[in-house]
């Protein structure tokens, strides 16, 4: 698999896949025009985003409807690294959801892919390329 990464300027940074195109920029104070999500952004907005399409799966299984149902992704960082130390998210269950069920549905949330590998890191590797 190959995702495409291009420099439009400034401090935008985009990234290409599977014919979709993600905008990513810096906020102002940070030098960018804040036209765009921060990548980090991204990265959290993927973990909550993920989680809920378990979410729709595990209920569209079952056919439970998914109206009124949401989530709520919070987090907390380090304040000297700041990275990110903990992430919780609330799964809001709409009236009528089956007890039986508000278990499973937290179990289908952390089958999320994303969460999945951050549970189980990737190697990453960093190379260069270019003409002498």
């Amino acid at each position: 698999m190959e995702m495409l990464i291009h420099f439009p300027g400034g401090k935008r940074v985009s990234s290409s896949y599977k014919g979709f195109t993600v905008e990513t920029d810096q906020p102002r104070s940070e030098g960018g025009e804040g036209v765009a999500p921060e990548p980090y952004d991204l990265f959290l907005s993927s973990m909550g985003t993920c989680a809920g399409v378990y979410i729709v799966y595990f209920c569209e299984s079952r056919n439970i409807p998914t109206d009124g149902l949401s989530m709520t992704l919070r987090f907390e960082r380090n304040a000297s690294s700041h990275l990110v130390e903990k992430i919780a998210m609330e799964v809001h269950l709409p009236p009528g959801f089956p007890d039986k069920y508000r278990k499973a549905v937290v179990r289908a949330a952390q089958m999320c892919t994303v969460k999945r590998t951050l549970v189980h890191p990737p190697e990453i590797e960093v190379t260069t390329t270019g003409k002498d």
